[in-house]
């Protein structure tokens, strides 16, 4: 971006919202994009600007992108954007001329990097990218390394990756970073500069929960009540989360652990569970069981392999502390909304830490405060558009000046 402009204009758009065309290989007006995540950063950018969502088809490529989709989901996945690098000069020139139709200040990229891929844009607009992994990086990291490759001939197109990211992301003029695990290795990774980057933390997926409805005295009585929350058993840590239940068992602790949106393979079942296989936030009568569920549970115990986590900005929101590994980026900060366990602890290590809680009832209860006041700092989205359109703003106009 380059260019320059008159104190006047400089001081006017200070007073306007900012234009801005917000771009993603998948609509953020599909509820279901990056599990809701494209749709809450769209309405987070809603909050200070006034935004057109580009395009989301492959333009004079869009017969190819018809065929990837109609493919089996698991093939769509990857080849999708492995296809749209491919086809990204083709794409882009599609991409220029919506750009050309609006007068923008910033093209707001979300989650697919390859949308940028040989965009080209305009000097006078300034380039935002955000996500909460990439490509090389999640296939690199614990996270990636935990379910491996699926396609093991794609190991040979490695090297194109990560020469496209560097190449994109070189050129990127801001990237908001939700998590400091991503910033590090995106700037370490690609070679990129402090000055480009900030880590700005997403929010919850859920209305903020008022504070008088909030059990923050929720104290361990005569039963310890665990939660788990996610569409993957596997992935969200389910056999380490049982491992903690039988754990807590076998010491004597009265422990239940309630799982939501999965079902555990009957290995993994045990009497002192409850599980709801999935819960309609739409349904007013499921919306209050799910919500309940948070209000009364005294851990969320997830030691999953992720690259953020949604469900734990939600559990801060409840004032309900987190136990997790520290692995990726999830958005837990050790003694304000809970504890991120190193890598390689087993349930013994859980299950110590629950117990050293629960024998110390004001400790707790100042942590569910702290976990809550979190929350409310770093893990909404309201505190993130207020973040992001400083920085945005900050960028333009040491550009602009």
């Amino acid at each position: 971006m380059g260019g320059g402009v008159c104190s006047s204009e400089l001081a006017g758009f200070k007073d306007r919202p900012l234009k801005i065309a917000y771009l993603s290989d998948i609509s953020p007006l599909e509820s279901w994009s990056y599990s809701g995540g494209n749709a809450r950063l769209l309405a987070g950018v809603q909050r200070f600007a006034d935004v057109t969502v580009l395009s989301s088809g492959w333009h004079g490529a869009e017969m190819v992108r018809r065929m990837v989709e109609a493919m089996p989901e698991a093939w769509t996945l990857r080849l999708r954007f492995r296809m749209h690098m491919a086809l990204s000069r083709i794409i882009a020139r599609g991409v220029r001329r919506e750009l050309a139709a609006g007068d923008y200040d910033v093209v707001f990229a979300a989650y697919s990097f390859h949308s940028l891929l040989n965009l080209g844009v305009p000097e006078d607009i300034l380039t935002v990218f955000t996500s909460d992994a990439t490509p090389t990086v999640y296939k690199q990291s614990e996270v990636g390394a935990a379910f491996g490759s699926f396609l093991s001939l794609s190991r040979i197109l490695d090297p194109w990756i990560l020469g496209a990211e560097k190449k994109v992301f070189r050129g990127t003029d801001l990237m908001l970073w939700p998590s400091e695990w991503l910033r590090d290795e995106a700037e370490q990774l690609y070679g990129l500069e402090r000055a480009q980057t900030a880590v700005v933390p997403w929010g919850a997926g859920i209305e903020r929960p008022p504070l008088e409805s909030l059990a923050f005295d929720n104290t361990m009585g005569d039963e310890v009540r665990l939660l788990l929350v996610g569409r993957d058993w596997f992935m969200k840590g389910g056999p380490l989360a049982v491992d903690v239940l039988d754990t807590l068992l076998r010491r004597g602790v009265n422990a239940r652990l309630t799982v939501v949106g999965c079902v555990p393979p009957d290995f993994h079942m045990r009497d002192a569970m409850t599980v709801h296989p999935s819960l309609n936030k739409s349904n007013p009568e499921e919306l209050a069981i799910f919500e309940g569920l948070y209000r009364d549970a005294h851990f969320m115990v997830m030691p999953s392999f992720e690259s953020y986590g949604f469900a734990f900005c939600e559990a801060s929101a409840y004032a309900l502390p987190s136990l997790c590994l520290r692995v990726g980026g999830v958005p837990i900060v050790d003694g304000k909304n809970g504890f991120a366990l190193p890598k390689g602890a087993d349930a013994n290590a859980f299950a110590e830490r629950i117990m050293a809680l629960r024998d110390d009832p004001e400790g707790y209860h100042a942590l569910r405060a702290q976990t809550r006041a979190y929350y409310e700092q770093a893990l909404n989205w309201e505190a993130w558009s207020e973040t992001a359109e400083r920085l945005i703003r900050e960028k333009v106009a040491q550009v602009r000046a």
